[in-house]
């Protein structure tokens, strides 16, 4: 069931993007409601799954993860069993922060935060003992430009 949402929803929204430790008062007053409503507005999107956990953004490179790794997968193999493989061997790496599976030429794409070079070498050994792949390509990130986790409502 698709749970509709409003302006008021989303400048609620919008603001728990940008700091979800905002007070209901807070978010309230910029807004321009009041705490009860905007505080029943979110957890009604709560319970629909339309803002999930509440976590906070740590600074990579300040906890000496400086190397940001782009990785293109390319397989022969497509059976389900190869995939289930695949998924629980990424689902198993902390250093793979998002997995896309794509449409094209390239299966596969991988965004991994590791802390240099030599620790990306020994994620990608480890990777391809556990998981047969037909071509990997490693894109090294020179400069993040802009990172995002807020939605264009």
């Amino acid at each position: 069931m698709a749970v509709r949402i409003d302006d008021l929803d989303r400048k609620i929204l919008a603001e728990l993007q940008k700091n979800a430790d905002q007070s209901l008062d807070e978010i309230a007053q910029i807004v321009g409601s009041s705490k009860t409503p905007v505080w029943n507005r979110i957890r009604k999107m709560r319970e629909a799954g339309i803002i999930g956990p509440t976590t906070a953004v740590l600074d990579a490179e300040a906890l000496g993860f400086e190397a940001c790794f782009f990785v293109l997968i390319r397989t022969s193999e497509h059976d389900a069993d190869w995939q289930q493989k695949f998924l629980k061997a990424l689902q198993a790496r902390p250093e793979v922060m998002e997995a896309h599976r794509l449409a094209g030429d390239i299966d596969y794409i991988l965004k991994v935060r590791v802390k240099n070079a030599r620790a990306y070498d020994a994620f990608y050994q480890a990777l391809i003992s556990e998981v047969r792949v037909h071509n990997v390509t490693a894109l090294l990130s020179m400069e993040e430009i802009k990172s995002t986790t807020a939605l264009p409502l």
